[in-house]
């Protein structure tokens, strides 16, 4: 899969979270909620940082060091990296999530959950 292919996932997934907005960061195609940025593509093309928290990169870090890994740059911030052709959709699509809801309104995830449990 092509570099822009493996970012193009990455955005449709985040585009059906409410209030998500595309737009760059460090120059590379970035996502935001209400203008809090909580994902980006580096600039190799190939690996997603995403935003979490420190027992999720613990975590994670620990059980898919295949899938996620953090440079010195991000040591101390509570972000993680991605390897874009490693990870699955279900998975991408749960950390994803995660971010979004780390960043959003706490009434904006709210008002998510509460549409997503209507019939």
């Amino acid at each position: 899969m092509s570099a822009p292919a493996l970012f193009d996932r990455v955005r449709t997934i985040a585009l059906r979270l409410p209030e998500v907005e595309e737009g760059t960061t460090y120059g590379t195609a970035s996502l935001r909620v209400r203008g809090k940025f909580f994902s980006r593509i580096r600039e190799d093309g190939e690996t997603l940082v995403l935003k979490t928290d420190f027992e999720t990169q613990d975590f994670l870090l620990q059980a898919y060091p295949d899938i996620y890994y953090i440079t010195d740059h991000y040591k101390g911030y509570p972000y993680i990296l991605v390897r874009l052709s490693a990870v699955g959709a279900d998975e991408l699509r749960e950390q994803v999530e995660r971010a979004w809801r780390l960043t959003a309104p706490k009434k904006l995830v709210a008002q998510y959950d509460q549409d997503r449990s209507r019939p």
